[in-house]
């Protein structure tokens, strides 16, 4: 059904008969967005321009001649003729060698365009007639993503260029070549670039590996020159030159041992000269003597020198290996001194930054801390050894040896602090024979033993002590003060402040060794005064009825009429006088023990009533003393000098207790008399 062309702005003149039949047979189906510009379907051709005037005319004159259709119209508005030969022309056989082009990107010829819809023209239905359909009824589909170059569907293929020529290999030998040019001009690192060029060419030339070998071992890189080294003798083996170089690689890498194995497969091959052999071989004499320094647990001063001695034919830049700063930290750990066990501390933290999960380097540092006395610490290490391997038996043994080793210094420990001297002393002993080896525990534990003698009045054997833990650790203060109070409680107060006088000359900043000087400086004045002690034949911590009882029987052994033949009894019986006085009187027996009868007035004060003079003069006594000895009495007002003044001497027979009770209280009288307050005399 035809509508009236109402959509037109004007009415069309009417056209011949003719010209409607052509126009009724070919109806224009395209929309009418796409027929304003007919153009843009197809990307590849250029928007077609409107027929010339002439062929316009044409078709009203009705020629017979055939038109021309454009390629972009739709098969159902061709005529059936024109439809007919395009699907006969689609249907040929074609070359299939023709065309790899993608079926995707491939384009319908271009064909003639149909003339334009007149005016006011509809289609019928949906513009589609009995002689447009195919045999089965179905529209002819769309060309525009079809290869008309074959009716059955193929796999797209995108075309590969073909090159007329193809590139030229590249050349080994050139890479080589480039790479002798910079090894010759000490540039490695380019020289190795080259060779791995020419190796990727040829990954299997022994030469190659062999070049580039040489490259790292001069670049310092040994472990990369090894590895090429071992390649190229899997692929030549009887290659000389390959197996010198891996020999020499094998030295530098502190590698002696397999040095001198492909030194002697070379031999096989070709002589090998002694100065070719000579570097391994000193190395590993030097590695032998360590070991033998060491297991024999002679000094191990020894085996540094050796070790120090191997470690110069290693290459530049190698770290050193693993065996052998093991074998140096176990030489440390044998000196025993404060720096050799420093330097085991560092060996072994060297190792563990390697891999902190080393048992053996922990077990190292451990074994240092443990040599420092830091036992707490090292069991640490130990159990993190175990950790890292349960089945370590170094770790095991030292583990159960410090624990055994605290466990038994503890008790020790413990039965001194409760006074139980000589079990103390039993208990250090059994100590000391749990690990002879361990200078810094050891001496300490000589220490204790010898302060636990002392209490005991056992100074030969305190002394003794002191001496063995000074030979474990020479520098050992404590051990020093220990002994020169074992030798002034034993009678020899000149060694002793000989002693601690040399202490304090190798430590200036110890101040608190001055104070033990001037103790015991002080203690040597009193031991040349008489010993009323010793006279009465009593210790000095006696209790007032073991001084009683001592003194009744020495009277009636040494009184005058016992003795009137004896012109030294009366002598005697007066010491004994003496000395009971003294002693049996808590005041007087505490002046004597703080050796306040031995201080010299003109020590403490100068210049008369001038003052205070600050110092203590040649005698060097502690302020605490004076302090302690003006508490004793009471306050300033009982203070006094039993010497009698700085004439009389030190602890002079006249200073009995009457006359020094008669010069106190006169000297008491004029010193109050002076302005000092009362009792405070000289």
């Amino acid at each position: 059904m035809v509508l009236p062309a109402f959509f037109s702005k004007s009415s069309p003149k009417k056209k011949p008969e003719s010209e409607s039949r052509s126009n009724s047979k070919a109806p224009d189906l395209t929309p009418r967005s796409l027929r304003r510009d007919s153009g843009s379907r197809s990307p590849t051709k250029p928007t077609k321009e409107r027929e010339p005037r002439s062929l316009r005319k044409n078709s009203r004159t009705g020629t017979s001649s055939r038109q021309h259709f454009s390629a972009d119209t739709h098969p159902l508005n061709l005529p059936p003729e024109e439809r007919e030969r395009r699907r006969s022309a689609m249907e040929a056989p074609v070359d299939p060698s023709a065309s790899m082009v993608d079926a995707e990107y491939e384009r319908a010829p271009s064909l003639p365009s149909s003339p334009p819809m007149s005016p006011g023209f509809f289609q019928e239905g949906n513009g589609a007639r009995d002689d447009d359909l195919n045999g089965d009824s179905s529209p002819v589909p769309p060309p525009h993503w079809i290869n008309i170059s074959s009716t059955q569907p193929s796999t797209p293929q995108i075309p590969v260029p073909q090159l007329s020529t193809p590139l030229p290999k590249p050349d080994p030998e050139a890479f080589k070549a480039a790479g002798n040019k910079f090894f010759l001009q000490k540039d490695y690192r380019k020289a190795a670039e080259e060779y791995t060029k020419a190796l990727k060419i040829e990954p299997k030339s022994a030469t190659y590996l062999s070049n580039r070998a040489a490259a790292y071992m001069s670049a310092n890189k040994y472990e990369e020159a090894l590895a090429d080294s071992k390649a190229a003798e899997e692929v030549d083996p009887s290659n000389v030159k390959v197996l010198h170089r891996l020999a020499r690689i094998y030295c530098s890498l502190g590698r002696p041992a397999d040095a001198l194995d492909v030194l002697s497969r070379l031999s096989s091959m070709k002589s090998v000269s002694a100065s070719d052999r000579a570097q391994a071989e000193q190395m590993q004499l030097h590695l032998a003597q360590a070991e033998n320094v060491l297991r024999e647990g002679t000094a191990g001063s020894m085996a540094i020198h050796a070790l120090d001695q191997a470690e110069r034919g290693l290459g530049v830049g190698v770290e050193k290996p693993r065996k052998w700063l093991l074998l140096r930290g176990e030489a440390f750990l044998k000196m025993g001194n404060v720096n050799a066990l420093g330097e085991a501390q560092n060996v072994a933290m060297s190792l563990l930054r390697r891999n902190n999960k080393d048992p053996e380097a922990l077990v190292l540092r451990g074994r240092a801390l443990y040599g420092q006395g830091e036992n707490e610490k090292a069991l640490q290490h130990f159990r993190e050894a175990l950790n890292c391997d349960p089945d370590f038996k170094d770790a095991v043994k030292y583990l159960r040896l410090v624990q055994k080793l605290d466990r038994m210094k503890e008790e020790g420990n413990s039965a001194f602090k409760v006074g139980r001297y000589r079990q103390a002393v039993e208990l250090y002993g059994q100590a000391l024979e749990v690990d002879p080896s361990n200078k810094g525990t050891n001496s300490k534990i000589l220490q204790n033993r010898a302060m636990a003698s002392i209490r005991l009045k056992d100074y030969k054997y305190a002394i003794a002590d002191c001496n063995r833990a000074l030979a474990l650790e020479p520098t050992y203060t404590k051990a020093i003060k220990t002994r020169a109070k074992a030798m002034g409680e034993s009678g020899d107060w000149e060694a002793a402040v000989r002693e601690l006088k040399s202490l304090q000359e190798a430590n200036p900043q110890d101040t608190s060794i001055t104070k033990e000087i001037r103790q015991a400086e002080l203690e040597l004045k009193k031991s040349k005064r008489k010993d009323f002690y010793k006279i009465i034949g009593v210790e000095k911590d006696a209790s007032e009825n073991d001084i009683k009882k001592a003194y009744r029987k020495l009277a009636i052994v040494h009184h005058p009429d016992k003795n009137p033949d004896d012109e030294d009894a009366e002598k005697r019986f007066k010491e004994i006088g003496e000395a009971y006085e003294t002693l049996s009187d808590p005041e007087k027996r505490a002046r004597y023990d703080s050796g306040e009868d031995l201080i010299d007035p003109s020590d403490m004060f100068g210049g008369g009533a001038g003052g205070y003079s600050g110092g203590m003069g040649g005698m060097g006594i502690s302020p605490e003393v004076i302090f302690n000895m003006m508490n004793s009495q009471g306050g300033a007002g009982g203070f006094s000098f039993s010497s009698g003044g700085p004439g009389a001497g030190f602890g002079s027979a006249s200073s009995g207790s009457a006359s020094s009770s008669t010069r106190g209280s006169r000297a008491g009288r004029s010193g109050a008399a002076s302005g000092f307050p009362g009792g405070f005399h000289f």
